[in-house]
């Protein structure tokens, strides 16, 4: 077996593998697909959770504590910098690929350290990101789009001419928006649908259920499985619409992994959303399912990993042996500097901003409490005052009373 082919042990990280979100199910899906041609893949969190238990079903091992691992891996793929930053200094004789899956996230920073010998963005977007920040080379830089697993999504819907349902596909939406419940009415869509974590309906299976709706809202990696399942995708997310996938914007929205960048066309509005509504074409639909498929496929993205591990090896043993420790210990220098001091400290000052803030509440809640024993001794305080009052009032009367009747008998003395 040469080193070409040999299977490759594989730490790959996560800030978390609870949440059944985009970064989490990338990891889980790359995993599986690693594991199935023969690799070795260990998948690496602090925090674990359903997408955990998910994979060591899959019979892959997952651990929170690299201490866990006694052989090093091959190959590790990071994502998250404070995961990743925490396996390659944990491995300072392994070689990294760092994936970048958002533009804004704090979590998502890439970090500039030397045994990082491949940078991967998963849109064109985060390639933006990777060349913006210093101490990462262009060259450095690739982008492998966003995909979906066609062996699970097996499913594909043959659309109706005209829409009858709809889904809200979510992990951030309560309830079905107004603007999309509105619109949906005036078209005569008459069957409108939620799931995601955030309204209570959580799907741990989405390719069982896609394929029952014609349109589905959605974004990122959601969009791109609605897409593979037939529907006619409309891409919005929170109060933001970017609009439906057609033929013809397909290749610039999936640059943009259907995400962000996307959300920023239009005012998430019922006239706006009706508008995107009407654009729906059931051939157009089945052309976008057609290319996502022949293009997203898993698979083929999960071969080319492995080639940019098996490139980063080869990197590695030809630069990692000249890489002086001093330059790996002004990396982190920087890194600690950089991404972790103001954010440690500003996370220390709203620890002891809440602390102070409980403090008070506690404060109050005690006078609080305090309360109903100052309104009863209130009530007994006026009743009291109201007694010695009439008390007042009775004595008043009868010093007018007595006032009176000396008045008279001095007058009954005058007259005598």
């Amino acid at each position: 077996m040469t080193p070409e082919t040999r299977p490759l042990r594989i730490l790959m990280t996560n800030n978390t593998l609870s949440l059944r979100a985009g970064s989490e199910l990338y990891l889980r899906d790359l995993a599986v697909s690693f594991m199935k041609r023969g690799h070795f893949p260990v998948a690496y969190s602090r925090t674990l959770g359903p997408v955990a238990d998910e994979l060591r079903a899959a019979t892959i091992p997952v651990i929170d504590d690299l201490d866990e691992m006694s052989v090093a891996p091959d190959i590790i793929h990071g994502q998250h910098h404070l995961e990743t930053m925490t396996a390659a200094t944990h491995f300072p004789q392994v070689p990294v690929v760092y994936t970048c899956h958002g533009w804004v996230p704090w979590p998502e920073l890439p970090p500039a350290y030397p045994n990082i010998m491949k940078y991967v963005a998963v849109d064109d977007l985060c390639r933006e990101r990777l060349l913006t920040t210093h101490g990462i080379e262009p060259e450095a830089i690739a982008t492998l789009y966003n995909f979906v697993d066609l062996k699970r999504f097996h499913r594909v819907r043959d659309l109706p001419e005209k829409p009858g349902s709809a889904l809200v596909f979510s992990n951030t939406r309560p309830e079905v928006p107004d603007a999309i419940r509105a619109a949906c009415d005036r078209l005569g869509i008459g069957r409108v649908d939620i799931v995601g974590k955030a309204s209570g309906n959580p799907v741990a299976h989405p390719e069982t259920i896609l394929a029952d709706y014609d349109v589905v809202f959605a974004k990122a990696r959601s969009a791109i499985e609605a897409m593979a399942s037939g529907c006619a995708v409309v891409v919005a997310d929170k109060e933001r619409l970017a609009g439906m996938v057609t033929p013809e914007n397909l290749a610039t929205f999936r640059g943009l992994n259907f995400g962000i960048r996307t959300l920023q066309q239009q005012a998430f509005t019922a006239d706006n959303v009706e508008r995107e509504l009407k654009l729906y074409n059931a051939a157009g639909a089945a052309r976008v399912t057609q290319q996502i498929r022949l293009n997203a496929d898993m698979e083929a993205v999960a071969g080319t990993w492995i080639g940019l591990y098996r490139d980063a090896i080869g990197r590695w043993r030809d630069l990692g042996p000249a890489i002086p420790d001093a330059e790996r210990f002004a990396a982190v220098s920087r890194y600690l500097a950089g991404a972790l001091s103001q954010r440690i400290k500003a996370a220390d000052q709203n620890i002891r901003d809440r602390k102070n803030a409980e403090a008070k509440l506690a404060g109050v809640s005690r006078q609080a409490d305090k309360v109903p024993g100052l309104e009863k001794k209130l009530r007994n305080e006026r009743v009291e005052r109201d007694r010695l009052e009439q008390e007042l009032a009775s004595a008043r009367e009868e010093l007018r009373k007595l006032k009176s009747s000396k008045f008279k008998f001095f007058l009954g003395r005058q007259k005598h």
